[in-house]
Protein backbone atom coordinates (compact mmCIF):
# COMPACT_ATOMS: atom_id res chain seq x y z
CA UNK A 1 0.00 0.00 0.00
CA UNK A 2 3.08 2.17 0.91
CA UNK A 3 5.05 1.02 -2.44
CA UNK A 4 5.54 3.22 -5.32
CA UNK A 5 3.77 2.36 -8.28
CA UNK A 6 5.52 0.03 -10.71
CA UNK A 7 6.75 1.54 -14.01
CA UNK A 8 7.14 5.36 -11.85
CA UNK A 9 10.23 6.98 -12.79
CA UNK A 10 12.30 8.74 -10.68
CA UNK A 11 11.90 12.84 -10.41
CA UNK A 12 14.93 15.16 -9.20
CA UNK A 13 17.06 11.61 -8.84
CA UNK A 14 14.80 10.20 -6.16
CA UNK A 15 11.86 8.08 -5.47
CA UNK A 16 8.96 10.61 -5.73
CA UNK A 17 7.54 10.06 -2.70
CA UNK A 18 10.70 10.90 -0.99
CA UNK A 19 10.07 14.44 -1.60
CA UNK A 20 8.14 14.24 0.65
CA UNK A 21 10.20 13.90 4.24
CA UNK A 22 10.65 10.56 5.96
CA UNK A 23 9.28 11.88 9.30
CA UNK A 24 6.34 13.35 7.58
CA UNK A 25 5.90 10.70 4.99
CA UNK A 26 5.42 7.71 8.05
CA UNK A 27 3.34 10.01 9.67
CA UNK A 28 1.25 9.75 6.16
CA UNK A 29 1.14 6.24 6.36
CA UNK A 30 0.00 6.08 9.96
CA UNK A 31 -3.34 8.47 9.71
CA UNK A 32 -6.60 6.93 9.41
CA UNK A 33 -7.23 9.04 6.12
CA UNK A 34 -4.33 7.45 4.29
CA UNK A 35 -5.27 4.18 5.63
CA UNK A 36 -9.32 4.26 4.86
CA UNK A 37 -9.49 6.67 2.00
CA UNK A 38 -6.05 6.00 -0.18
CA UNK A 39 -6.17 2.41 -0.39
CA UNK A 40 -6.09 1.13 -4.05
CA UNK A 41 -7.03 5.19 -5.25
CA UNK A 42 -6.95 4.79 -9.23
CA UNK A 43 -6.50 7.88 -11.39
CA UNK A 44 -10.31 8.00 -11.82
CA UNK A 45 -10.84 8.06 -7.88
CA UNK A 46 -8.18 10.09 -6.32
CA UNK A 47 -10.19 12.67 -8.95
CA UNK A 48 -13.26 12.01 -6.60
CA UNK A 49 -11.25 12.44 -3.10
CA UNK A 50 -9.84 15.68 -4.73
CA UNK A 51 -13.24 17.12 -5.28
CA UNK A 52 -14.15 16.08 -2.01
CA UNK A 53 -11.40 18.16 -0.30
CA UNK A 54 -12.45 21.82 1.71
CA UNK A 55 -9.04 22.94 2.68
CA UNK A 56 -5.60 23.52 2.16
CA UNK A 57 -3.00 22.01 4.71
CA UNK A 58 0.16 20.33 5.40
CA UNK A 59 0.05 18.82 9.23
CA UNK A 60 -1.91 20.27 11.80
CA UNK A 61 -2.57 19.94 15.73
CA UNK A 62 -0.65 19.68 19.06
CA UNK A 63 -0.14 15.73 17.55
CA UNK A 64 0.77 16.91 14.11
CA UNK A 65 -1.98 15.64 11.89
CA UNK A 66 -1.71 14.89 8.27
CA UNK A 67 -4.23 16.95 6.17
CA UNK A 68 -6.04 14.63 3.42
CA UNK A 69 -4.34 17.51 1.21
CA UNK A 70 -1.24 16.04 2.19
CA UNK A 71 -1.79 12.29 1.94
CA UNK A 72 -3.27 12.77 -1.59
CA UNK A 73 -0.50 14.49 -2.53
CA UNK A 74 1.73 11.33 -1.16
CA UNK A 75 -0.57 9.47 -3.10
CA UNK A 76 -0.25 11.72 -6.51
CA UNK A 77 3.50 10.55 -5.75
CA UNK A 78 3.06 7.35 -5.33
CA UNK A 79 1.00 7.06 -8.66
CA UNK A 80 2.76 9.58 -11.00
CA UNK A 81 -0.36 10.27 -13.12
CA UNK A 82 0.05 11.27 -16.36
CA UNK A 83 1.14 14.91 -16.87
CA UNK A 84 -2.61 15.69 -18.93
CA UNK A 85 -4.20 14.62 -15.78
CA UNK A 86 -2.27 17.14 -13.80
CA UNK A 87 -3.15 19.92 -16.30
CA UNK A 88 -6.40 18.83 -15.89
CA UNK A 89 -6.38 19.36 -12.37
CA UNK A 90 -5.25 22.74 -12.52
CA UNK A 91 -7.00 24.29 -15.00
CA UNK A 92 -10.21 23.18 -13.64
CA UNK A 93 -12.73 26.04 -12.88
CA UNK A 94 -15.30 24.18 -10.48
CA UNK A 95 -12.77 22.55 -7.95
CA UNK A 96 -10.37 25.13 -6.54
CA UNK A 97 -8.31 22.38 -3.96
CA UNK A 98 -8.15 20.35 -7.01
CA UNK A 99 -6.29 23.32 -8.56
CA UNK A 100 -4.14 23.48 -5.33
CA UNK A 101 -3.41 19.78 -5.18
CA UNK A 102 -2.39 19.65 -8.89
CA UNK A 103 -0.42 22.83 -8.62
CA UNK A 104 1.67 21.79 -5.75
CA UNK A 105 1.81 18.20 -7.52
CA UNK A 106 3.67 20.34 -10.65
CA UNK A 107 5.78 22.61 -8.20
CA UNK A 108 7.32 19.06 -6.38
CA UNK A 109 7.89 17.07 -9.63
CA UNK A 110 7.77 19.37 -13.18
CA UNK A 111 10.97 21.57 -14.78
CA UNK A 112 11.04 24.98 -14.37
CA UNK A 113 9.89 25.49 -17.67
CA UNK A 114 7.13 23.57 -16.98
CA UNK A 115 6.17 25.15 -13.95
CA UNK A 116 6.79 28.98 -14.37
CA UNK A 117 3.83 29.50 -17.31
CA UNK A 118 1.19 26.99 -15.48
CA UNK A 119 1.79 28.40 -12.40
CA UNK A 120 2.04 32.01 -13.58
CA UNK A 121 -1.46 32.14 -15.51
CA UNK A 122 -2.58 31.13 -11.54
CA UNK A 123 -1.81 34.54 -10.23
CA UNK A 124 -5.21 36.26 -11.82
CA UNK A 125 -7.09 33.71 -9.92
CA UNK A 126 -8.77 35.29 -7.15
CA UNK A 127 -10.55 32.52 -5.46
CA UNK A 128 -10.66 32.25 -1.83
CA UNK A 129 -9.52 29.05 0.08
CA UNK A 130 -9.24 28.00 3.36
CA UNK A 131 -5.69 27.49 4.59
CA UNK A 132 -5.26 25.05 8.10
CA UNK A 133 -2.33 26.21 10.06
CA UNK A 134 -0.48 24.20 12.46
CA UNK A 135 -2.99 26.08 14.77
CA UNK A 136 -6.20 27.87 13.29
CA UNK A 137 -6.93 28.94 10.01
CA UNK A 138 -5.98 31.39 7.27
CA UNK A 139 -7.79 32.68 3.93
CA UNK A 140 -5.68 32.98 1.19
CA UNK A 141 -6.51 33.67 -2.65
CA UNK A 142 -5.48 30.86 -5.36
CA UNK A 143 -3.17 33.72 -6.39
CA UNK A 144 -1.22 34.17 -3.42
CA UNK A 145 -0.92 30.06 -3.33
CA UNK A 146 0.66 30.52 -6.80
CA UNK A 147 3.00 33.01 -5.54
CA UNK A 148 3.74 30.86 -2.33
CA UNK A 149 4.52 27.77 -4.58
CA UNK A 150 6.98 30.17 -7.04
CA UNK A 151 8.99 32.01 -3.91
CA UNK A 152 8.96 29.99 -0.99
CA UNK A 153 11.06 27.06 0.32
CA UNK A 154 8.63 25.30 1.93
CA UNK A 155 4.47 25.07 1.61
CA UNK A 156 1.98 22.83 3.52
CA UNK A 157 5.20 21.12 5.66
CA UNK A 158 6.90 20.01 2.76
CA UNK A 159 10.48 21.20 1.08
CA UNK A 160 10.16 22.47 -2.48
CA UNK A 161 12.73 21.57 -4.69
CA UNK A 162 14.71 24.62 -5.92
CA UNK A 163 13.90 27.09 -8.49
CA UNK A 164 15.94 28.06 -10.94
CA UNK A 165 15.75 32.10 -11.37
CA UNK A 166 12.96 32.75 -14.09
CA UNK A 167 15.30 35.39 -15.61
CA UNK A 168 18.37 32.91 -16.05
CA UNK A 169 15.80 30.81 -18.03
CA UNK A 170 14.89 34.04 -20.11
CA UNK A 171 18.88 34.94 -20.70
CA UNK A 172 19.18 31.04 -22.21
CA UNK A 173 15.76 31.38 -24.32
CA UNK A 174 14.08 28.91 -22.96
CA UNK A 175 11.26 31.49 -21.53
CA UNK A 176 10.13 34.51 -22.99
CA UNK A 177 9.93 37.28 -20.88
CA UNK A 178 6.43 37.72 -18.65
CA UNK A 179 4.10 40.02 -19.24
CA UNK A 180 2.46 40.78 -15.74
CA UNK A 181 -1.10 41.55 -15.70
CA UNK A 182 -0.56 45.08 -15.48
CA UNK A 183 0.91 44.91 -18.62
CA UNK A 184 -2.14 43.13 -20.43
CA UNK A 185 -3.86 45.74 -18.74
CA UNK A 186 -2.31 48.77 -20.25
CA UNK A 187 -1.45 46.55 -23.39
CA UNK A 188 -5.62 46.59 -23.64
CA UNK A 189 -6.00 49.97 -22.99
CA UNK A 190 -3.57 51.25 -25.68
CA UNK A 191 -6.03 49.01 -27.99
CA UNK A 192 -9.07 50.50 -26.81
CA UNK A 193 -7.58 53.93 -26.88
CA UNK A 194 -6.55 53.45 -31.01
CA UNK A 195 -9.79 51.83 -31.67
CA UNK A 196 -11.41 55.15 -30.34
CA UNK A 197 -9.31 57.26 -32.51
CA UNK A 198 -10.63 55.30 -35.67
CA UNK A 199 -13.93 55.61 -34.43
CA UNK A 200 -13.60 59.53 -34.44
CA UNK A 201 -11.94 59.50 -37.91
CA UNK A 202 -14.72 57.35 -39.24
CA UNK A 203 -17.88 58.99 -37.99
CA UNK A 204 -19.42 61.47 -40.69
CA UNK A 205 -16.95 61.57 -43.34
CA UNK A 206 -18.74 63.98 -45.30
CA UNK A 207 -19.05 66.55 -42.26
CA UNK A 208 -15.16 67.95 -43.31
CA UNK A 209 -16.15 68.36 -46.76
CA UNK A 210 -19.17 70.30 -46.09
CA UNK A 211 -17.14 72.87 -44.21
CA UNK A 212 -15.12 73.60 -46.82
CA UNK A 213 -17.51 73.48 -49.14
CA UNK A 214 -19.49 76.41 -46.92
CA UNK A 215 -15.90 78.07 -46.76
CA UNK A 216 -15.72 78.34 -50.40
CA UNK A 217 -18.92 79.96 -50.88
Amino acid sequence: MNATDVGVTHVHGVNPQHLVEKILRNRIYDCMYWKEHCFGLTEETLVEKAIELSYIAGHFGGNQQPSPFLCLLLKMLQMQPDMDVVMTFIENGDYKYVTALGAMYLRLTGKPVEIYPVLENLLSDYRKVRFRKTMGWDVLHMDEVADLLLREEYFCNIALPRLVDRFQLETMNLLPKRKSALDEALLSDDDDDDDDDDDDDDDDPMGAESEDDSADE
